[in-house]
């Protein structure tokens, strides 16, 4: 979910053996002198370096607060330690990892990770699996702020307990409103008189509103002669865009898109549900800019501080691009729109986004020991605090509910409110994940640009070949069944 980017490369084939690798891991005390017996001793300058994502603000803003860990380990450690940070799009970023991570280098001691490729990094033993981490660290036990975080950030495989990563960035889609234009006299009796019912002003007004409501006050604002439309979401082919706005139509209308447990997705992905969800994704187009189904994040917050688009549904994470001095008290941050269900029930269940830390398996003993010290810091509340402060997520409870958490940043409510369970979900972290991935996304981002017209016979095609590759890797027992033999994605 990030900055416009190169076509996303096919992940590298992850070697089937395991490289076992054990460590241990260090608590330092309150001075260097009182750490635990057998802490390995640092007696010269450390140089750490950390692998994250260009041009994202949150993946830069651990190199950025470093010296602060510097002055920090120094005091409380006796050790030097500095940071250097290297990035790459995230397009490219699993390439560049896996290339380093599959010649047992520690040329990048701590990586900035997508949720989804921690299986494709755990399997072939590339990470640090850090359930012995924690119960020898009580300090990374942290209480997070709610389920979905451990469950996005941190396991695999799927509903186990074996935990990989810690959350660096928490992110979810919230809505992102011109309260100028909807605060505008003229604007609100017009509304009102066109459509029955008043335009939302407050947070409250918004935690109301269907899609089916915010589609009328897209086609609203949708006014081509005036250079404005009503809303933007994204539907790039490039990387994961189109798949995290199509999914919250799905998720919200009660669609599923496989069983974990058998890795089954024939007969869950290729539903009427995920069909009827696909069309109305395709529809809120006729509210969106000329060229939006080439959005993605950078285009979206373009055609935002520009003017073009009343509405938008957008990452947390770039609140702080998305409201510019100029836009500053113009700007309100609330939760996007809810669906209702056929059985009369009302649902918000939108995509999660944001990163994991994940520590090389391959540190010596000193850089495992540092990037150990500098996650306990991290986690720190001060720390934590000033993350926020810096316009990065946070995802620990004690954070979030801390007082005043709300006004460090206009987004930071909504954020909150959409960082539940029962509102934002994760997809696969399988190994396969690029290969699942790049198959829906051309599926997809074919029918909402049109090439293809028929809904359900995409879902056939994903499903049939998304089941073909966790089948063929072994990965799966359900094989796709003959019929799949016949599904092209022609109609």
């Amino acid at each position: 979910m990030k900055f416009k980017r190169r076509k996303l490369m096919i992940f590298v084939v992850v070697t089937s053996i395991l490289f076992l690798f054990s460590f241990t891991a260090f608590a330092g005390g309150g001075k260097a002198k009182e750490e635990k017996a057998g802490a390995v001793e640092i007696k010269k300058p450390i140089k750490m370096a950390i692998l994250g994502i260009g041009g994202w603000l949150p993946s830069r803003l651990g190199v950025d607060m470093s010296p602060i860990f510097a002055e920090y380990a120094k005091e409380k450690y006796g050790y030097e330690v500095s940071f250097s940070f290297a990035e790459a799009p995230f397009s490219a970023l699993f390439q560049k990892a896996a290339a380093s991570l599959a010649t047992r280098s520690q040329e990048y001691n701590l990586i900035i990770s997508d949720s989804q490729w921690l299986g494709a990094f755990a399997e072939p033993g590339w990470i640090v699996n850090i359930n012995k981490v924690i119960e020898e660290n009580p300090e990374l036990d942290i209480e997070w702020y709610d389920p979905v975080v451990k469950e996005t950030y941190m396991v695999y495989p799927d509903g186990s307990d074996q935990l990989w990563g810690f959350p660096e960035e928490g992110d979810v889609i919230v809505l992102f409103v011109r309260s100028d234009l909807f605060s505008d006299p003229k604007e609100r009796k017009a509304f009102k008189d066109k459509y029955g019912f008043d335009l939302p002003q407050t947070f409250e007004d918004w935690e109301k509103i269907t899609m089916t409501d915010f589609e009328k006050i897209a086609d609203f604002f949708t006014r081509p002669d005036e250079g404005i439309y009503g809303t933007a979401m994204q539907y790039q082919k490039e990387y994961d865009f189109m798949t995290m706005y199509l999914y919250p139509f799905m998720f919200s209308l009660g669609g599923e898109i496989w069983d974990p447990k058998e890795r089954k997705i024939i007969g869950i992905l290729n539903s009427e549900v995920n069909a009827r969800a696909m069309v109305w994704n395709k529809r809120m187009l006729n509210y969106q800019p000329p060229g939006a189904i080439n959005y993605g994040i950078s285009e979206e917050v373009d055609a935002f501080t520009q003017g073009k688009v009343a509405t938008a549904f957008q990452w947390a994470a770039v609140g702080a691009v998305m409201i510019t001095p100029e836009l500053k008290d113009k700007v309100i941050v609330v939760p996007p729109p809810a669906f209702k269900r056929d059985d009369g029930s009302v649902r918000r269940i939108y995509s999660i986004g944001g990163q994991p830390w994940v520590i090389n398996a391959f540190n010596d003993e000193e850089h495992m020991r540092v990037a150990i010290d500098f996650l306990k810091w991290w986690y720190l509340p001060e720390t934590q605090l000033e993350y926020a402060r810096r316009g990065g997520n946070p995802t620990d409870k004690a954070t979030l509910t801390s007082p005043g958490f709300e006004d460090i940043q206009p987004w930071f409510r909504a954020y909150k409110y959409m960082l539940k369970k029962e509102r934002a979900r994760d997809f696969w972290h399988e190994p396969k994940y690029s290969e699942m991935l790049a198959v829906q996304q051309e599926g997809w981002t074919a029918f909402a640009s049109g090439v293809v017209k028929d809904a359900m016979n995409t879902l056939n095609w994903i499903a049939c070949q998304q089941q073909k590759i966790l089948y063929e890797a072994g990965r799966s027992k359900i094989a796709p069944p003959d019929w799949c033999q016949g599904v092209e994605l022609n109609k």
